[in-house]
């Protein structure tokens, strides 16, 4: 077992940690040492002082959802009275609303409907890009991918593919939460399996569609099972094809525990302090090597502990989230506008730029 020094050395080489390795580091490194480590991996890919961040809108195409997971409190059964599917008058008005803030990027997310087929979601992306031409949909997840093959009988590939065709962008990496079994199978046992995550990422990669990757935490999974999940993307990224996109970015974020039967029926709450989040996110960008950008999720942790992590490996700052649903309801309550999130950047002494979903900057209309 190599030491704690011969470790360091080991990232700073930009070689891949194994978990071992990777839990002694996370276990026995001091805070200051993770950051000064994180910072200086970032600095080797990314020379320059720029931290990235995005304007879009997260709109839910519908709150009815089969999946049960015992971290949301927003899925509604299609019986509820307050069950909805969104109709494409209020994606216009959404969309424009978000268009006149400078933002050209819809973060969709739904629910695993019952009923809502393949057909259903590409005439929607289809009417949406009628409308906006240049409109970049960033949209659904793994677990609807999953479903909706399931649904149609087609290899999830080929449903991407359909899916691209209708207007699709960027897949996000939504529902990974813990990609091990263990946990998947006691907070959300009707979703995918972490191999049939990991597969339609490998499918999104074949087809060089951008894709992000994502970490709920702070619940019922070990440090251990945090670094399982970390190596299943690192592996993912490794094998995807030469000059394609894959994981363009990676986002941790602690568990949300408010009004979730997490909370009330298991008395699992979130007990993620700031010190632990930076040290995540630190380790986040030790054991990826191979994507190149971490995002700090200030929505859940707030601005000054994001801030920090902009010191310890993390070089975005996500969107300044004109709507959240999900997590909002959950317990995030942390806002920023425009200008805010570019001042919060400045602040912690970085350059802020305005980015699309493949890290493209994007110039500011004034």
């Amino acid at each position: 077992m190599l030491s704690l020094n011969q470790i360091i050395d080991k990232a700073l080489a930009g070689e891949f940690l194994d978990a071992r390795e990777g839990g002694l580091l996370y276990s026995e490194a001091q805070l200051q040492t993770m950051m000064a480590l994180g910072n200086k991996l970032k600095q080797q890919q990314h020379p320059n002082n720029v931290v990235t961040w995005i304007i879009d809108r997260n709109v839910n195409i519908t709150n009815i959802c089969l999946s049960g997971c015992k971290f949301c409190n927003f899925y509604r059964t299609a019986r509820s009275e307050d069950a909805y599917i969104t109709t494409l008058h209020d994606y216009i008005r959404k969309i424009d609303e978000m268009q006149n803030l400078g933002g050209n990027q819809l973060l969709l997310q739904g629910g695993m409907h019952p009923k809502l087929g393949l057909e259903f979601y590409k005439q929607l992306f289809r009417d949406l890009k009628s409308h906006y031409p240049t409109l970049r949909l960033h949209a659904l997840g793994p677990p609807e991918i999953v479903h909706l093959a399931n649904m149609e009988g087609l290899p999830c590939k080929l449903v991407l593919q359909e899916l691209v065709d209708a207007g699709l962008s960027s897949l996000p990496g939504a529902g990974a939460e813990i990609l091990v079994d263990r946990v998947r199978k006691e907070l959300s046992p009707a979703k995918c399996s972490t191999k049939e995550w990991l597969d339609v990422m490998r499918a999104a990669h074949e087809l060089n569609l951008t894709t992000s990757a994502t970490m709920m935490f702070g619940h019922i999974e070990t440090i251990e099972e945090r670094l399982e999940h970390l190596i299943a993307l690192r592996t993912v990224q490794s094998e995807k094809p030469s000059g394609h996109k894959g994981f363009l970015n990676f986002v941790p974020w602690p568990f949300q525990d408010e009004n979730t039967q997490l909370r009330k029926k298991s008395g699992i709450t979130n007990k993620v302090t700031p010190e632990e989040y930076i040290r995540m996110i630190a380790i986040s960008r030790i054991m990826l090597p191979n994507i190149p950008y971490i995002q700090a999720s200030w929505l859940t942790v707030g601005k000054e502990t994001a801030q920090l992590c902009l010191h310890a490996g993390a070089n975005d700052f996500g969107s300044i989230m004109i709507e959240e649903n999900v997590v909002s309801v959950a317990g995030a309550s942390n806002t920023f506008d425009a200008d805010g999130i570019q001042q919060a950047i400045y602040d912690a002494g970085f350059e802020p730029k305005q980015r699309d979903q493949d890290f493209n900057y994007v110039r500011r209309r004034t």
